[in-house]
């Protein structure tokens, strides 16, 4: 315990709600400890957990991993790091309200200051929850929160323009609709319009909304000028490692040579081996 009487824990979740309170944040997202440690040592307040980054780790693809494999890699995150966490929860390993709580309330015991609960049902032919069920998973994990007492900040997250249903007007009407169920955050993934982002913004108000930035089409401090609140990008740090990683094992490969091992960082030093 602190001098206030709170653990890390608590501390962490009172600062991830204060980040939220003004201006506008990046919360990178690492996937295992040792990239949650080197962002924490470049100065970032808060990270943000990638389903696909971690699928990537287990040779898999996104969306092939379980609830307890998720909720072991929390742990680990949290455990890593001093700043406080975000879970990617995807759809919250459940469908029915019921099970969506009951497992928000397991992953609110991993030590995170936040998790995101998204609208995405996995279906090709109906890739987005009908909306009042949508409302209602929402809901049932506000009020696990509640009932877990840890006061973690709630992501209402609408996958409209990831699954095919690029409809601005039906997300907006799913972010307030999930604001009204108790969301503290709205985030819509894969906006990459200046007017999108500044029409979710202005209706969600006053609730903050993150951003996915995933493509040079802003920069941090344009999208603090149109209300961002907060900045995330999904898996695609993931994406630029493997792509390192690929470019220098294809030349191996392919002709023998080395020259992407040139330049490369002192990671222990970053690590502080």
């Amino acid at each position: 315990m602190d001098r206030d009487g709170m653990n890390m824990d608590e501390n962490r979740i009172v600062e991830f709600r204060r980040l939220h309170s003004a201006g506008c944040f990046v919360m990178p997202n690492p996937w295992d400890p040792g990239s949650a440690r080197a962002l924490e040592q470049l100065g970032f307040k808060a990270l943000a957990t990638t389903s696909a980054g971690l699928a990537w780790t287990l040779g898999r693809a996104d969306n092939q991993v379980t609830r307890d494999e998720v909720l072991e890699h929390l742990r680990l995150i949290a455990g890593a790091v001093q700043v406080p966490v975000n879970a990617d929860f995807e759809c919250g390993y459940a469908v029915d309200p019921a099970g969506v709580a009951a497992n928000v309330m397991m992953a609110a015991d991993t030590g995170i200051a936040g998790l995101s609960i998204e609208d995405s049902s996995g279906d090709a032919a109906d890739p987005l929850f009908e909306f009042d069920l949508a409302v209602e998973r929402v809901a049932a994990a506000r009020a696990a929160i509640d009932e877990s007492g840890t006061g973690i900040v709630l992501t209402g997250r609408s996958e409209g323009f990831v699954c095919g249903r690029p409809d601005i007007d039906e997300t907006i009407r799913r972010l307030q609709a999930y604001a009204d169920a108790g969301a503290d955050c709205l985030y819509a993934p894969r906006i990459d319009r200046r007017d999108h982002v500044s029409a979710i913004v202005a209706a969600v108000s006053p609730r903050p909304v993150n951003l996915l930035i995933n493509s040079p089409f802003i920069t941090v401090a344009e999208a603090a000028q149109l209300g961002v609140r907060r900045v995330s990008v999904g898996g695609t740090l993931a994406r630029t490692a493997w792509g390192g990683f690929l470019k220098a094992a294809a030349e191996i490969a392919e002709s023998g040579t080395f020259s992407q091992f040139e330049g490369l960082p002192n990671v222990d030093a970053l690590l502080g081996g």
